[in-house]
């Protein structure tokens, strides 16, 4: 079977490299779901998992938003944040939902909402992706 070479990376670092079978995406519209030799593709992402299968095994990695390029042989994830499932805290999930939910309580101004919305639903996101992974 063909695969895929798949690289995940943020400003700050590479969170994962390898090869795919086949590989889902959170797009702006709707799942992405992306197979070897897919025709090229750019789409902007939304806060949640991306799934990575290799056989039988499936290794997963929340972002945070950010963009993918689809070439027919290269997937490339630029991500604001990204972390691998089992690098996730659920206490510091957990803080953070507080926090951002806090902030829309307090905000101030149409910026202060913005933020604070945006901060909400990626805690969201990620609270979400940790509950899927645990059932």
């Amino acid at each position: 079977m063909a695969t895929i070479e798949v690289l995940v990376a943020t400003a700050e670092r590479e969170v994962y490299r390898g090869e795919a079978d086949f590989l889902v995406a959170p797009g702006a519209a709707g799942e992405l779901g992306i197979m070897p030799k897919h025709s090229p593709l750019l789409s902007a992402l939304m806060a949640g998992e991306l799934r990575i299968t290799r056989g039988e095994e499936i290794d997963e990695v929340f972002i945070s938003g950010g963009f993918i390029e689809v070439q027919p042989d290269m997937i490339t994830v630029l991500a604001d944040t990204a972390e691998r499932a089992a690098d996730v805290d659920e206490a510091a999930a957990i803080e953070a939902e507080r926090k951002a939910q806090e902030a829309m309580d307090n905000q101030k101004g149409d910026v202060d909402y913005a933020r604070a919305a945006s901060e909400l639903s990626i805690a969201a996101a990620r609270l979400a992706f940790l509950r899927k992974r645990k059932k």
